[in-house]
């Protein structure tokens, strides 16, 4: 593992996040769009901790990095001010360019919101990339497949 934040339960990895004022709108409830940047945190420190601690590869002779091409998101109730969040992460599927992971953000045992992304290697000319077969191998032992 490489400096990550958060832990594994099983296959799934687990981010906790505290709720600041900053994260709220005006009555304290936090403003939707930061439950993205939450699930963004959530998905880097999965990669972190599963040995890959770079998601661009701009040193390479043909640059690439990860892009998301696809995102759903459903929300079920908010996160307040000082509450303690999770991000659960795992990885539902891995084809040549594409990864697929779900995501759950809960305060304590109710969830929150409930997100799927679809990420894909790209060069930064914008043409998909296979894979490189070392990331694919730190990501097979924990994909879950539904």
């Amino acid at each position: 593992m490489v400096d990550a934040i958060g832990r594994f339960d099983g296959k799934v990895h687990i981010l906790p996040i505290r709720m600041y004022y900053e994260d709220t709108d005006l009555s304290g409830v936090v403003y939707h769009a930061n439950y993205l940047r939450y699930m963004e945190r959530g998905r880097s420190e999965f990669f972190r901790a599963v040995g890959i601690s770079k998601l661009a590869r701009l040193d390479e002779p043909e640059p690439t990095a990860w892009t998301l091409r696809k995102l759903e998101i459903e929300y079920f109730r908010p996160a307040r001010v000082d509450d303690l969040i999770e991000v659960h992460t795992k990885a539902t599927s891995l084809s040549g360019a594409r990864m697929t992971a779900d995501q759950s953000i809960f305060c304590g045992s109710e969830r929150l919101t409930r997100g799927s992304v679809e990420a894909c290697m790209m060069t930064l000319t914008g043409k998909p990339r296979r894979i490189p077969a070392d990331i694919r191998d730190k990501l097979l032992p924990f994909l879950c497949e539904t």
